[in-house]
């Protein structure tokens, strides 16, 4: 029997450098990264998007990203960096960065 989609381990932090944008959805939607570590996020989505802390004064502000076009930066601090698309507000993720 397979766990339910809202069950801890379906929303747990995934180790990598890459989140995709397709579907009006950031995957993943918590990615693990040691400090400094550059991730890539990358549009495929045929609208576009941006990639814009949560709050004030965070540190990610992206273009709007047209289809295949890429946005990066380099998390030099651990925190948990919640953020979303401007333009579409209800896509929102997390990067959480651990020394």
């Amino acid at each position: 029997m397979s766990a339910p989609a809202s069950s801890p381990a379906a929303t747990a932090p995934v180790a990598g450098s890459a989140v995709t944008i397709q579907n009006f959805a950031f995957a993943p939607t918590s990615l693990k990264v040691k400090a400094g570590t550059t991730v890539t996020w990358t549009n495929k989505d045929t609208d576009a998007h941006t990639v814009t802390s949560s709050g004030s004064g965070g540190p990610l502000h992206s273009a709007p990203l047209t289809t295949g076009a890429t946005y990066r930066y380099t998390f030099t601090k651990a925190g948990t960096y919640a953020y979303l698309c401007t333009i579409h507000p209800f896509m929102t993720a997390t990067v959480v960065v651990t020394p």
